[in-house]
């Protein structure tokens, strides 16, 4: 029986914050598409920006990818992948589709640009567990370090993040990645997430191949404390200096790799 080649779904792979996670990309893999051009990130520069959602992979496609999967042994199925994933206008069909037919959790990593969109934020309500990046705590720092798809107020994806904590009954996790440019910003932003209602806290530096250098264990330590100062102690906050790797076999390597970046 011929092996099947998947285009869409990626890895399994070793995730520090999820375990071993499935990803899922309905974006097209050939580019990276995305609403935001951060500097840290290991796809590279941001050579197609896009703020309008659309069909990128028809849900038939993907489905048969879904329907065809190997036996496989993973704790999360995650949206993510060549860009933002919010941007796929079927990503609540998708969701659905997964729910029907998989026993696994479902998670979806977003830059919340669109989240005050309310066909993202209804679309993202069936995950059990959201992670929404958070790289600044004012306007001029995430103007550097996220360079967003056109103008945006910062406040505007703060206000839609406190609406959607609301509205979501699954887990809510915020990803920080420090670098050089964030560093001296970290009990500011720790401040801020404290007042969002997240279940997580998980802060990160590039280890994976970057242009942004990645900080040190001691310094992301010294950070991770401003967080749980901030946060209390009802907040889980982890870092990705905490967790040891561990070795996973993806079903197709060079897609995973493509997307993900080596470990």
């Amino acid at each position: 029986m011929k092996r099947r080649k998947f285009k869409h779904i990626y890895g399994p792979v070793s995730s520090w914050r999820l375990g071993v996670s499935l990803g899922v990309d309905l974006l097209p893999a050939k580019e990276k598409t995305c609403t935001f051009d951060c500097l840290y990130c290991q796809l590279g520069e941001t050579k197609k920006f896009s703020r309008e959602r659309k069909v990128f992979v028809p849900l038939k496609e993907f489905i048969k990818e879904l329907e065809s999967l190997p036996p496989l042994k993973i704790d999360y199925i995650t949206l993510s992948g060549s860009g933002e994933p919010t941007l796929a206008a079927n990503l609540a069909q998708a969701i659905r589709a997964i729910r029907k037919k998989r026993k696994e959790k479902i998670a979806v990593i977003t830059n919340a640009f669109l989240l005050e969109r309310g066909q993202v934020k209804k679309a993202l309500l069936p995950a059990d567990l959201v992670l929404i990046k958070l790289d600044a705590s004012s306007q001029e720092l995430f103007s550097r370090i996220n360079r967003a798809c056109g103008r945006i107020k910062f406040s505007r994806i703060i206000k839609a993040v406190r609406e959607f904590r609301a509205a979501f009954k699954g887990r809510l996790a915020l990803q920080i990645m420090f670098i050089r440019e964030n560093r001296d910003y970290a009990k500011e932003i720790a401040r801020l997430a404290g007042q969002l209602g997240a279940d997580e806290i998980q802060i990160n530096t590039p280890l994976r191949p970057s242009a942004a250098r990645a900080l040190s264990k001691e310094e992301l330590r010294k950070i991770k404390g401003y967080f749980i100062r901030e946060c209390g102690s009802k907040v889980k906050v982890v870092s990705v200096y905490d967790s040891a790797g561990f070795r996973v076999k993806p079903i197709n390597r060079s897609d995973t790799l493509k997307r993900r970046g080596s470990a």
